[in-house]
């Protein structure tokens, strides 16, 4: 049988494992990472374009990084009907 104290430390691993949980999750859903990640995509795609002779390179490294935001604003959409019609838990 477990202790209160033994019990007390359970709660509190599991009460800092929850804050982790949540900042993780919160730092996965900012708008600071989606825009970091746009850029990047952007530059890469850039130099890519550039070193490989692809003609207006910097015009069309546009399309991947718009394709990036445009897969952040569905994906939360797709999840929500997923969880609810699919999932059902």
């Amino acid at each position: 049988m477990a202790t209160i104290q033994e019990l007390e430390l359970e709660i509190q691993k599991i009460k800092e494992r929850n804050k982790r949980v949540e900042t993780e999750k919160s730092w996965e859903t900012s708008l600071t990472r989606k825009i970091i990640i746009s850029a990047l995509t952007y530059l890469v795609i850039s130099l890519f374009f550039l070193f490989a002779g692809i003609s207006k390179p910097f015009v069309n490294s546009i399309v991947p990084a718009v394709a990036f935001i445009l897969s952040t604003l569905s994906v939360p959409l797709v999840k929500k009907w997923w969880l609810k019609s699919i999932h059902k838990g």
